[in-house]
């Protein structure tokens, strides 16, 4: 990276920390640094929302299923809009009419403290461990395409962090996070523009969609049906609409985000806001690794895109044959360039037949080029024992750091660091919240002062930093990073979105939601490690599981 590209970079730490710090007079006391005393603007709490769940592990992995699945993953949003719909007119009402800082505080109000305890703990375990992944998700690949040492790149994105939420609270989250959000979008739509004005002179724009259209990477809707085949119409509409129900509703990450609105209101258009932007963005993050494709269509790309596995390989015994296959795959790629060409030239004719037998050579050697890639992988598993090796997640790094012009490279190094940092910020100021209000003030320290509740408010933020960042250097297996959070958060969110149910729509007691919600777990544990069913359904086999035996349980009990 060039000096301009660092600069750009320390520049935007150092502005985001500041900022974040000079808002601590907006935290003096506990509702303050929780909650802002609810008094945010939709549209900023709106933006916050988002940034929170558009980490970096969106912007790195998702383009890199974009590159290699095209918008198959859009599908996993489907059930977003109706399930904020779902949220404005049921939980949001509920949780700003108590006037609760947790959504797990208003399970004690319905049910008793056994129930808000057991859920809260949950809640603590699974964002704790996806925390961890956030971090460690794009410190692994970002210390591998800097060069830095991996305890360097986790130091480098959780100390801001930590420093400015530890200090500003909820304001200094959220403030950040609408900054964020904007450097992100902008950022995004800067690599696209730059994408398409890198095709070559003779393939226009929609040449080079028909190119991956070819492939089926424009295809985002499979109506099939399959509770094995994860990415579908179906699997996100209804799948999709639990996990949704059950992140927006239940995960105290987001719901501190619409505790904060000034209003109801404010808090449905802020969730709203969300209905309506995030599946296009989603669509533009995965768009921007299809015109990534669409690059290496006509630029050679890698063999591989990590390049440590590249030099272990080329410095194993194995390199001769590592060198015959990427003497292969140089060969591939010009035999699929041309076929490229090739499309682009039959589309210009307009003749159907024609079309149809360029883009059929096309996807031949496609497939011919992705056989050869296919044997150099197998061989890194050989060499380093990774069985499950995948460089997905470092196309988009690698294109960034070796592609891109000087200063769109540090903005997009920016970009990446801000979107982890937005994540990580509120999640950290959630398990703060989750840890002082659900357990420190309601079973240790019953009664202290306000300014002793900030104080260890404070405290713990920097525990749990400092606790997600040793996480971070230890979670190096990761696998598809856009998926792993996805499937920790699956393992709870159904049964979690359960016990609300059960709150909210039913006459089910205490006993019934603990019943329900033990056997929700047990049951999407089963499920989880012993069939196939994607993960995406056992956010409603949990959900159903809990509030069936909670019924049940609470007709007897």
């Amino acid at each position: 990276m060039h000096l301009i590209d660092w600069l750009i970079v320390v520049v935007y730490i150092i502005w985001i920390v500041w900022d974040g710090l000079r808002r601590t007079k907006a935290a003096t006391e506990v509702e303050g640094y929780f909650l802002a005393n609810r008094s945010l603007p939709w549209w900023a709490v709106g933006l916050s929302v988002m940034a929170t769940q558009l980490s970096a592990i969106t912007l790195v992995g998702t383009t890199g299923q974009g590159y290699a699945d095209g918008l198959r993953f859009v599908q996993f949003y489907y059930g977003l809009p109706l399930a904020m719909i779902i949220l404005s007119v049921t939980l949001v009402p509920f949780f700003h009419r108590a006037r609760v800082f947790t959504a797990y505080e208003y399970l004690e109000r319905r049910f008793d403290v056994r129930v808000r305890s057991l859920t809260s703990f949950l809640f603590l375990a699974s964002r704790s461990m996806s925390l961890g992944v956030v971090i460690s998700a794009p410190s692994v690949i970002l210390s591998i395409i800097l060069g830095w040492p991996l305890w360097g790149t986790v130091a480098a994105i959780g100390g801001p962090t930590i420093l400015y939420t530890m200090f500003g609270g909820v304001q200094a989250v959220t403030w950040a996070d609408v900054k964020q959000m904007v450097l992100i979008v902008f950022s995004v739509v800067a690599v696209v523009i730059a994408l398409l004005l890198g095709l070559p002179a003779d393939v226009s724009v929609q040449e080079a969609l028909h190119l991956a259209g070819s492939t089926g990477r424009l295809d985002a809707v499979d109506f099939s049906f399959s509770f094995t085949e994860t990415y579908t119409f179906w699997s996100g509409l209804i799948g999709g609409l639990f996990l949704m129900l059950g992140y927006f509703g239940c995960d105290q990450s987001q719901v501190q985000r619409h505790l904060t609105a000034r209003s109801i209101d404010e808090a449905r258009s802020s969730l709203m806001m969300s209905a309506y932007w995030k599946i296009p963005l989603q669509a533009l993050i995965l768009l921007t690794g299809i015109l990534v494709f669409v690059f290496y269509v006509f630029n050679e790309p890698p063999i591989l895109f990590n390049r440590v596995h590249d030099e272990r390989v080329r410095s194993s015994p194995r390199a001769g044959e590592y060198l015959g296959i990427e003497a292969t795959f140089r060969g591939n790629f010009e035999a699929r360039r041309q076929s490229a060409h090739g499309v682009a030239e039959a589309h210009r004719t307009g003749e159907p037949a024609v079309i149809e037998e360029a883009e059929a050579r096309f996807r031949d050697a496609q497939a011919t080029l992705k056989g050869t890639r296919d044997r150099a992988a197998r061989l890194v598993m050989d060499v380093t024992g990774d069985a499950r090796y995948t460089d997905v997640n470092y196309v988009f790094p690698t294109f960034i750091t070796t592609v891109l012009p000087v200063g769109l490279t540090g903005l997009m190094i920016a970009a990446i660091f801000a979107a982890v940092m937005s994540s990580v910020s509120s999640e950290l100021n959630s398990l703060s919240t989750a840890t002082i209000i659900d357990f420190y003030r309601r079973h240790v320290r019953t009664e202290a002062t306000g300014a002793h509740y900030l104080a260890m408010s404070k405290l713990v933020t920097g525990l749990w930093g400092l606790f997600a960042c040793y996480i971070a250097t230890q979670a190096v297996n990761l696998g598809a990073l856009i998926e792993v959070v996805n499937r920790v958060g699956s393992f709870f969110y159904g049964s979690l979105l359960g016990v609300f149910v059960l709150a909210v729509g039913t006459r089910a007691g205490a006993n019934g939601a603990l019943a329900g919600l033990v056997t929700g777990m047990i049951t999407v544990a089963l499920v989880g490690f012993t069939t196939n069913v994607a993960y995406l359904w056992q956010n409603v086999i949990g959900t159903l599981v809990v509030v069936i035996v909670g019924v049940a349980v609470g007709r007897k009990f």
